[in-house]
């Protein structure tokens, strides 16, 4: 027998190349290491004690990437002590949808822990490495293994806190209608004249139109109705709040007018309540004017305030400008309640002095209220406590300054001559003298 060493045989094993009987060509690669594909074969033994041998893979380093190595598990016969079930290569059962795999420190990558996904998370597959992200028009659902498209949010028609104030709205401007009717039925009466009818109807005119607003703060907002609903608001309040103003001056004008020599007679008419109103109002517009060239209100998609929902709203642009809207209508509003209030003592005959107060105190403490609750809630909350607020004043002015006259217009008429204003009026300049 003859022996060769390894480095006389090197040189002939690199150009060595044959097919093996199942036709695959053998070689070594450039490193001298054989190259050729290996069978993976399961032994097992039958129930008969037989034994059996299955290809269940095979490794083939010149397959494509990826398939180096191919195994097929349906194949594989396991041991009976297995109770046919694969043994487990983890410390732990798998992961759960829902979850992600977090490795323990110090410890084999196999053993690992099972975490739920955090907040805004999902994972949809077993074994997640790590949880993905929902859309930002999505959230997880409770098991953190579904992303559900979140809900719109706003104040609309359909639920009852909408209908409700829908209702309200309704209501208080159908009888604001029937007051107007009937102050118009009745306008030839003392009681009408008194009170300065082109006043009543401008100020009835603007109450009417302020319990409508409410309609345009609820339902799904657009862009015309955000740039719209604070500036109606804003200005036609504004023009209720100079009517009551005009009125409580026209009252003291009235009631010095019947002082002897009082320059005050030339003043009674329709000249206060136009030097009052039309500047107060046009400069409310100004204010609001700026606002719209300024920074305009718009509409927005909150959409991570809340977990499951999208708060569709109106961003007001400014919100320095509205608080200076809110501002003027409400320094307006105290110096209504103020002279209202210095008038408080005079009869009855030249106008209801002690009820503009009344009336001025309850529409100044609603919107005193309104401020702090309306920055501590978002969303439709936000809109429906500025409507409460529109109404719940605006119903205070309607009440406290109309329902009276309207008592005497329609249940007490035998009041409501010019022999008992008359009356009224020499029993109180006596009262006076006497003092």
């Amino acid at each position: 027998m003859i022996f060769f060493p390894p480095i006389q045989l090197h040189s002939v094993l690199k150009t060595l190349r044959f097919n093996n009987n199942a036709g695959e060509e053998i070689f070594l690669d450039e490193k001298a290491k054989l190259v050729a594909g290996f069978d993976i074969i399961n032994f097992y033994i039958s129930p008969n004690d037989s034994f059996h041998k299955v290809q269940v893979g095979r490794i083939d380093p010149q397959a494509p990437a990826g398939k180096e190595f191919v195994i097929n598990g349906s194949n594989i016969v396991w041991n009976q002590v297995f109770n046919q079930m694969p043994p487990r290569s983890t410390c732990v059962e798998s992961c759960h949808p829902g979850q992600s795999m977090f490795v323990q420190p110090e410890k084999q990558v196999c053993c690992y822990d099972c975490v739920q996904c955090p907040a805004g998370r999902i994972s949809i597959q077993s074994d997640a490495e790590q949880c993905q992200e929902c859309p930002e028009d999505k959230y997880p659902n409770e098991n953190h293994n579904q992303c559900l498209p979140k809900k719109l949010n706003y104040l609309s028609y359909g639920e009852p806190l909408g209908a409700a104030l829908a209702f309200a709205s309704l209501f208080l401007s159908t009888g604001t209608a029937m007051v107007m009717r009937t102050f118009i039925r009745h306008r030839d009466t003392p009681i009408v004249k008194a009170n300065n009818w082109s006043i009543t109807c401008t100020l009835l005119s603007s109450l009417l139109i302020c319990f409508l607003c409410p309609l345009l703060f609820i339902g799904c907002p657009g862009k015309v109705t955000c740039l719209l609903r604070q500036m109606v608001f804003g200005i036609i309040f504004t023009l209720a709040v100079a009517c009551i103003l005009a009125k409580t001056i026209t009252v003291l004008l009235a009631f010095m007018a019947t002082k002897p020599g009082n320059r005050a007679r030339n003043w009674i008419g329709k000249r206060p309540a136009v030097l009052v109103i039309v500047p107060s109002s046009f400069l409310q517009v100004g204010i609001c004017g700026v606002w719209l060239a300024m920074a305009h209100p718009f509409l927005e998609l909150d959409i991570h305030s809340q977990r499951d929902e999208i708060l569709l709203e109106c961003n007001d642009g400014s919100p320095l400008m509205f608080y200076m809207v809110l501002g003027y209508m409400g320094l307006l509003a105290i110096i209504s309640f103020l002279v209202a209030f210095s008038a408080r003592k005079l009869p009855d005959t030249f106008n209801e002095a002690k009820l503009i107060t009344f009336s001025m105190l309850v529409f100044c403490s609603v919107w005193i209220s309104f401020v702090p609750t309306y920055l501590s809630t978002k969303g439709k909350y936000m809109v429906a406590v500025e409507i409460f607020s529109i109404l719940a004043s605006g119903a205070g002015l309607l009440g406290y300054i109309f329902l009276p006259k309207l008592y005497i217009i329609i249940l007490r008429p035998e009041l409501n001559t010019r022999k008992h204003l008359v009356r009224r009026q020499d029993c109180f300049q006596v009262e006076q003298s006497c003092h």
